[in-house]
């Protein structure tokens, strides 16, 4: 995933060659288009019974494609593992600038709440740290307009 990145492929259609064991150049439009719900649903907690509804495939096939996933990008296991155990931990997660969001149902007692709040720790650094750097090129380009 890393290399796709540094060499500007696009990164759903280098994922569908991977989950799909497709050659890049092979890769079709619907691979593609169930990569992209593969790689945005796995980050927000889908299950293989969500892909499989997603995507409308067996639940069987759509478990290949969790499996084959994180097979291939261990990588983000690791990251969903280590940031639901941080979360637990510490009660929050944090941007890469630092800006806190506290997880309250973290340890709730009912299993729905508690795994919102763990696919939302696995989230929100993501999606805060995109809005954190978002922020600072505004902050930086009105600087350097003024």
């Amino acid at each position: 995933m890393l290399s796709a990145f540094s060499s500007d492929q696009d990164i759903h259609k280098a994922t569908a060659a991977d989950v799909f064991n497709a050659p890049l150049n092979k890769v079709t439009a619907d691979q593609r288009r169930s990569a992209k719900a593969i790689n945005f649903g796995l980050i927000y907690g889908m299950s293989a019974f969500g892909l499989a509804n997603q995507l409308n495939v067996s639940r069987s096939d759509a478990q290949q494609y969790v499996d084959r996933y994180f097979e291939k990008y261990p990588g983000v296991r690791n990251y969903m593992d280590q940031t639901r155990a941080e979360a637990d931990e510490k009660g929050y997660v944090e941007t890469i600038f630092g800006r806190r969001l506290y997880l309250p149902d973290i340890h709730a007692g009912n299993a729905m709440i508690r795994k919102a709040a763990q696919r939302t720790a696995i989230n929100a650094p993501m999606q805060g740290s995109a809005a954190d750097i978002i922020k600072q090129a505004m902050i930086d380009i009105d600087n350097w307009l003024a």
